[in-house]
């Protein structure tokens, strides 16, 4: 089901890809993947707007076609290791030999898991989201948009994202925190399209005379921000010849699409390093988990410290200026004073480390403590939204239990 939820795919996508292998790069665009330019900046695109199935079925055919890559469709249970090093990966009863092991497997991947540190860094992102593919109807025009990934509206206890793909699809996306149960039944159909037809930005794009939906509504959850380097408990690389990669060292709350940029920043530098001579695997393995302690782990604590804040006051509390500002707030700033972009659009790009909003949080949290909040957007308050969810998901099981039964 992850597959087909709705994805961001971030500037350091694009640029791994025009540079390692631009074929690839053009095989999206061919595959119909919409590239997003910032206004008045023609060059270099911010954005693909492109499904996960699209994305993915791209970069797995330009692998395939590549004459010195062997896909091998097998089950991975384990690391084959001999003499203090990585030999190969265990495929059932058999071991596949190789110099060099990377694993991809993810957060919940066991690959390498028994040889690492005993445990993750990891947090809960306490966020659980819904979601629908839709396709625009012939002659419809797309809804309107006011972020590169689409149409993001952010509300007190909730928040709607409509994602526009390739190929004139799109998905729309509610997220609310886990543990509101009073939302929880955005999982049924019938209070998902509810509302859909509730909440104005949502409303427009799934309009039935603008689209039509082309899945059932998608569930989303058990979401985690966690960080895991390459070395074992003792401090040392836990295996030469092995290295974790992507979601296996790093994942974090989807909802700002940092998940797939953080990935293609690890990859090009592992490349980058396994490039330069005189490294064997051991050292490239510190080296890597060094860069990525520096430039990766910064965005997991970002999310850890922000998506706990948001917890907070989605449950009603207010902003807290006794203490740190999470940099959610900070970015929402900018809809006031817009010359604090200077500093956050570098941040929001991922061009600048999340420290780098230390120079503004000073006065940011001044504007709060002043009174400032932001504007909250036209549409449903959290608590009319669950009154809607409940009575519609009473009336459609008043209607499945009045509907008659029909007996084979």
């Amino acid at each position: 089901m992850q597959f087909h939820h709705p994805h961001a795919y971030r500037l350091q996508v694009i640029e791994a890809l025009q540079t390692e292998i631009p074929q690839a790069w053009d095989a999206l665009l061919a595959a119909g993947a919409v590239p997003v330019y910032a206004p008045g900046q023609p060059g270099l695109p911010i954005t693909i707007r492109c499904r996960r199935s699209v994305f993915e079925t791209v970069l797995r055919s330009q692998a395939s076609a590549e004459s010195r890559v062997t896909l091998i469709q097998a089950q991975a249970t384990g690391v084959a290791h001999g003499r203090g090093r990585a030999i190969g990966v265990r495929l059932g009863d058999r071991i596949l030999p190789a110099d060099l092991v990377l694993d991809t497997s993810g957060r919940a991947g066991r690959l390498s898991r028994s040889l690492r540190a005993a445990a993750p860094e990891s947090a809960d992102c306490g966020l659980a989201y819904v979601s629908r593919q839709y396709r625009l109807r012939r002659g419809a025009s797309e809804g309107p948009t006011n972020a590169p990934p689409g149409l993001v509206t952010v509300y007190p206890g909730y928040l709607a994202i409509v994602f526009p793909h390739d190929n004139r699809t799109f998905s729309a996306l509610i997220a609310q925190a886990s543990t509101d149960r009073d939302l929880a039944g955005l999982r049924g159909l019938a209070a998902f399209e509810a509302a859909s037809r509730a909440i104005p930005p949502l409303a427009i794009w799934t309009d039935p005379r603008r689209s039509r939906p082309i899945t059932p509504v998608l569930r989303g959850g058990h979401l985690y921000n966690s960080y895991r380097g390459q070395r074992d408990d003792a401090g040392r690389i836990a295996l030469p010849g092995l290295i974790a990669l992507g979601d296996a060292v790093c994942t974090t709350n989807p909802s700002l699409g940092r998940g797939i940029a953080t990935s293609f920043l690890q990859a090009q530098r592992l490349v980058a390093l396994l490039d330069e001579p005189g490294r064997d695997f051991g050292d490239v393995a510190l080296a890597f988990d060094d860069w990525c302690a520096e430039h990766i782990k910064p965005w997991f604590a970002d999310h850890v410290y922000t998506d706990a804040d948001l917890q907070r006051r989605w449950a009603g509390a207010d902003v807290d200026v006794s203490r740190r500002l999470p940099s959610d707030l900070i970015v929402a700033a900018a809809e006031a004073y817009p010359e604090l972009n200077s500093t956050i659009m570098p941040y929001f790009m991922m061009r600048a480390l999340p420290t780098s909003l230390n120079a503004i949080e000073p006065r940011v949290r001044d504007i709060y403590a002043g009174g400032w909040r932001p504007a909250v957007p036209e549409g449903p308050s959290r608590s009319v939204l669950a009154e809607l969810i409940a009575q519609t998901t009473n009336r459609q099981s008043r209607a499945d239990r009045a509907a008659p039964r029909v007996v084979a």
